[in-house]
């Protein structure tokens, strides 16, 4: 088996076929997208169902449930697929498999259509559910555990995992994964580029690195600001904005940089791009939200979110310390392998066996 893949046999019948569903656009920038797309590449036998439509570049089996439309929720703006028609679609593109893999249970309609199936199933929580559906899941805590059924639930950090009811089966801990090797290290930097990448969503605090910058310029007369993923008219001076960019083009620029932001003001569960920066070896300052304090712990600098004033200090001290960039460059890229795909596939297929042992069992009572 090639590394990082995952095979799972399933008796005579050979390799299992998996169903990897995700209720987002998989034609949108998302980590749920990435991580369902990038899980269905490294499994041998995987089919991909979601709306909208995969890039022809990316080699997968996909089927589309039709488009999505933009839904306001947790703070940004969720590319969702609703109606009676996407839950019709959701069935007939799972088909027949061994195993379904619902990212995102709860989302309408597909996840919900995910959960319908008598199949073995995996439910995967990737989010950081606001109080308002905390609350819900408390309140239909009987009737979520009944939806559920057998389905084995994972989550991609325990800030996800902490919105999930006790009534609820415990969910086991899976994080979120990204391919380590594929981030070059060893390469020329800027050293007094800064980074940041997000959607211009309120939420990813790009206007809490903007307030800081100007301190930062004061000090730092040669430093620069790219930002990735967002495009407003420069009008800082040293910052340049460059809008959304390829996979590539984003690889290229972490390992441009220095330092990298990530000044996120919360509902955050895992920090996908975070992990993606300490991968390319940059020295990480990010907001003291739990996901961040998760995925960075004590292997980068971390400052009171929303505080303007604090992350300008931070970076001020950095850009000062070019050895203090190195060591947590190095110390980053320790850490961030255990987030790699080599390891975390092995604990999917660890949980798509428990699934299946669990739905077996499941029917054997019923039949009794």
């Amino acid at each position: 088996m090639a590394p990082g893949r995952g095979q799972l046999a399933l008796g005579h019948r050979g390799l299992m076929k998996i169903g990897i569903v995700c209720p987002y656009d998989l034609g949108v920038p998302g980590g749920v997208q990435q991580i369902a797309i990038e899980l269905t590449q490294r499994l041998d036998d995987a089919l991909l169902i979601g709306p909208g439509q995969v890039s022809g570049s990316v080699p997968v089996q996909f089927r589309s449930v039709g488009r999505a439309r933009a839904v306001r929720a947790n703070r940004s703006r969720a590319p969702i697929a609703m109606g009676p028609t996407a839950w019709t679609r959701t069935i007939r593109a799972i088909g027949e498999v061994d195993l379904v893999h619902v990212h995102e249970p709860f989302v309408p309609v597909v996840g919900w259509a995910a959960l319908s199936l008598p199949y073995p199933t995996v439910a995967t929580f990737h989010a950081d559910p606001p109080r308002w559906m905390r609350r819900l899941y408390t309140a239909t805590a009987v009737a979520g555990a009944v939806w559920l059924g057998d389905a084995y639930p994972t989550a991609v950090s325990p800030v996800a995992a902490g919105g999930i009811p006790h009534r609820w089966r415990r969910p086991v801990i899976v994080p979120n994964a990204i391919d380590v090797s594929s981030y070059q290290v060893d390469v020329d930097r800027v050293q007094q580029r800064v980074i940041f990448l997000g959607r211009d969503d309120p939420r990813k605090g790009l206007d809490v690195l903007l307030r800081a910058w100007p301190a930062v310029m004061a000090r730092h007369p040669g430093a620069e600001l790219l930002v990735l993923g967002a495009d407003r008219p420069a009008v800082l001076h040293g910052v340049t904005f460059l809008g959304r960019v390829t996979e590539q083009e984003k690889q290229e620029m972490l390992g441009s940089g220095a330092i990298f932001v990530a000044p996120n003001k919360g509902a955050e569960s895992f920090g996908l791009i975070v992990a993606e920066a300490m991968a390319a070896g940059c020295a990480v300052v990010a907001s003291d939200i739990p996901a961040f304090k998760y995925v960075v712990g004590e292997n980068g600098v971390l400052f009171p979110s929303g505080d303007a004033h604090a992350l300008s200090a931070e970076l001020n001290i950095l850009l000062d310390d070019r050895a203090r960039i190195e060591s947590l460059a190095g110390l980053g890229r320790a850490a961030v392998q255990r987030f790699d795909w080599t390891r975390v596939i092995s604990q999917y297929m660890d949980v798509y066996e428990s699934a299946i042992r669990g739905h077996a069992s499941t029917i054997k009572g019923q039949k009794e």
